[in-house]
């Protein structure tokens, strides 16, 4: 297979439903061949066994009185009924015949006196088929019998119309068929949806990683373009170095919170670390959050009522710190400073700004991406919804009326 992991991984249950549906088709082929083999030798022994009881009962009916004589056979059923029947002499014996009255097949009498012939010379019981007229084979069984002297002189000829037990046989070839197509059909569906089922968390994890790193390449390219520029600025322009420098380190710290917010997710994700839950004062962390922000001249203003929730504490931390910075650099009317307002009360931190809003469209997905009409807040705000999951919270955003974007982290309360 070709192509990227996660490709592969998503044609895996084709190819795995493919190779047992394969060596299940083969089994089935192989057990279908056996069981259309038994039936075709039991329908034959069927047969047999109703010309073994003509045969026999023929035999028996046949005396000797210094002669063959067949006189008692037409007082007996075995007479008028089916399978026909004839009394044949072998090649040395000159003996009149007796055929049953009842013609059951079209089988010429030469046939009948070859097969007698064969089982006189033979001194066996001769089975087989035979073609009657219409060139339809017919079961015939031909029993030697001997005179009073021990020697075989005749022969009785049985023969039966297949017909019906081919219908029978024919019937259960389309049923074992049928039911091994049926079968090998649950077979591959039912191998494809365990299989899907089975690498479903390997490729929900593949995508998790891949939506990442996507998120981070956007991300990071705006900040790292940015980075480069000021450098190759401060290269031929010595004199604006000192001005330059701080906003170098700006971008450069905007990029180490993006790098250590993909490693947080990343080292959660797979297990590596795990969310320390403890009792926590959710607005006494918000207002420290906004004291340590540099907020460039915005306008923050935060009002709070003492809530405690169950949450690890740096995790919400990060959350709130990209919740805020989102409204700082995103929620501000171009040209003016940014103005925010942060409410935290009932295990809820609503952050409000005064910028374009968010489009409408965007506000109904999943958070894996968002895009407002201020630019990309991609990474930031996956994380912050992340982290409420996490948590067994949630994140919602909504327009507000008079304008701007509202974003409300939800956490569950402490006991």
């Amino acid at each position: 297979m070709t192509g990227s992991a996660l490709d592969r991984l998503r044609r895996l249950p084709w190819w795995l439903a493919g190779w047992l549906t394969a060596i299940t088709a083969t089994g089935l082929i192989l057990a279908t061949w056996l069981l259309i083999g038994a039936d075709t030798r039991r329908g034959e022994a069927e047969l047999d066994a109703r010309l073994i009881r003509v045969t026999t009962a023929v035999t028996r009916l046949i005396s000797y009185d210094g002669t063959i004589v067949t006189a008692r056979i037409s007082r007996d059923e075995v007479d008028t009924g089916c399978p026909e029947f004839a009394v044949l002499p072998g090649p040395n014996e000159q003996f009149t015949g007796h055929f049953s009255r009842q013609p059951c097949v079209t089988v010429d009498a030469g046939t009948k006196s070859v097969l007698a012939a064969r089982a006189v010379a033979s001194g066996r019981e001769q089975t087989g088929y035979v073609p009657d007229t219409t060139g339809e084979l017919m079961r015939v069984r031909a029993e030697p019998f001997r005179n009073t002297d021990g020697q075989y002189v005749g022969a009785v000829v049985a023969l039966v119309d297949p017909a019906e037990v081919r219908a029978a046989h024919r019937d259960f070839v389309l049923a074992v068929l049928g039911g091994s197509v049926l079968f090998l059909a649950a077979v591959a569906a039912a191998g494809y949806l365990l299989t899907v089922r089975a690498v479903r968390p390997a490729t929900a994890a593949l995508e998790q990683q891949e939506v990442l790193l996507a998120d981070t390449a956007h991300d990071l390219r705006t900040p790292v373009a940015a980075l480069r520029a000021l450098a190759e600025t401060a290269l031929l322009q010595p004199a604006q170095r000192t001005e330059l420098l701080p906003r170098t380190v700006d971008l450069a710290r905007r990029m180490g919170s993006i790098i250590d917010g993909v490693l947080i997710r990343a080292r959660l994700a797979a297990g590596v670390e795990t969310l320390t839950i403890q009792p926590l004062w959710l607005d006494q962390l918000v207002s420290t959050v906004v004291e340590e922000t540099v907020d460039d001249g915005a306008d923050i203003t935060v009002t709070t009522a003492p809530t405690k929730v169950s949450a690890d504490a740096d995790l919400v931390r990060r959350a709130i710190d990209n919740l805020l910075d989102n409204a700082l650099r995103h929620g501000r009317v171009p040209g003016e400073p940014a103005i925010v307002h942060i409410t935290v009360a009932g295990g809820r931190v609503t952050v409000a700004d005064h910028g374009p809003g968010i489009d409408a469209a965007l506000a109904e997905e999943s958070f894996e991406r968002f895009k407002s009409s201020g630019g990309s807040s991609g990474l930031g705000l996956s994380i912050v919804r992340w982290v409420a999951q996490a948590h067994g919270g949630t994140l919602r955003v909504y327009n507000a009326v008079e304008g701007g974007a509202i974003f409300e982290l939800e956490l569950p309360a402490a006991d």
